[in-house]
């Protein structure tokens, strides 16, 4: 749509001042009282929008992806589809095949039930943003710590990680957090359920942000993560920061947030 629109002020068909009106409008578009693509999203916060599948009716889900595509199959940003079941994909896959003929494709990650669709590239690393460490207590813990690094990656940003490094076996997390510390990381997003103690300890490790994920990993008094988010909303190691149960996508953005204003204000210091 957006080539068509410059297209007929390049032909003369409308002014300069018409076309802006058109473009702003393209922003947001509408789909028939069912949802409105933010566009410009990433224009605004640096990151582009993301499509929840999670509680949508799929019928709503596939037209959401649809309106992402005109008739010239131009994708401004990759489509970053989050909480996708394994069906869903399945589904999605069927019903979009035809955009594969056109030169798009389709990454999807089974563990943060994540699908990425993009045209030219699924990741494009920014070296500005430097690098982001994820870490996670147990192996129960990896699915919102991929969510949180696909996300982060979508974003342009590096990511290393390490799994199953908890508390109950701590001789293994000293070293891969010497690790990061080398490779200069900007920030540390980590996932734990049960307790939740694992940010605690890095947070008073290391200089940078930790971000806290608690997950709904536990049982009794842990179950669906309440006790993770709990402990880590009441911790006393300085410079942590919690988002909600499970919220990887949550984490993953804020990282960004973090990684982006620190190369900004390094830029500025050098003009």
């Amino acid at each position: 749509m957006m080539k068509k629109i410059l297209k007929r002020l390049a032909e003369g068909e409308i002014s300069i001042e018409e076309c802006e009106t058109l473009l702003r409008a393209e922003n947001i578009r509408q789909l028939d009282d069912i949802a409105n693509i933010d566009i410009s999203r990433k224009d605004r916060t640096g990151f582009p929008e993301a499509i929840l599948a999670d509680s949508k009716d799929y019928e709503d889900l596939l037209a959401i992806v649809k309106g992402f595509f005109d008739d010239e199959f131009d994708l401004k940003d990759n489509i970053i589809i989050t909480r996708l079941s394994k069906e869903r994909y399945g589904l999605l896959s069927q019903d979009l095949s035809y955009l594969l003929d056109n030169g798009i494709k389709f990454d999807y990650n089974p563990r943060a039930r994540i699908l990425v669709i993009y045209k030219d590239k699924l990741v494009d690393f920014n070296p500005e943003y430097g690098k982001i460490g994820i870490l996670t207590a147990g192996t129960s813990d990896i699915p919102i710590a991929e969510e949180a690094k696909v996300i982060v990656e979508q974003g342009g940003c590096e990511v290393l990680s390490s799994y199953d490094i908890g508390v109950a076996g701590i001789h293994r997390l000293f070293p891969k957090i010497a690790y990061m510390v080398e490779e200069d990381v900007s920030a540390f997003i980590v996932c734990a359920g049960m307790e939740g103690a694992l940010p605690s300890v890095v947070a008073g490790l290391v200089d940078v942000p930790v971000i806290a994920v608690p997950t709904s990993v536990g049982y009794g008094v842990g179950a669906d993560g309440k006790a993770a988010l709990y402990s880590m909303l009441q911790s006393c190691a300085p410079g942590l920061s919690v988002v909600n149960i499970d919220n990887g996508f949550g984490a993953g953005v804020y990282a960004l947030t973090i990684v982006k204003n620190i190369a900004k204000k390094v830029k500025m210091s050098k003009e």
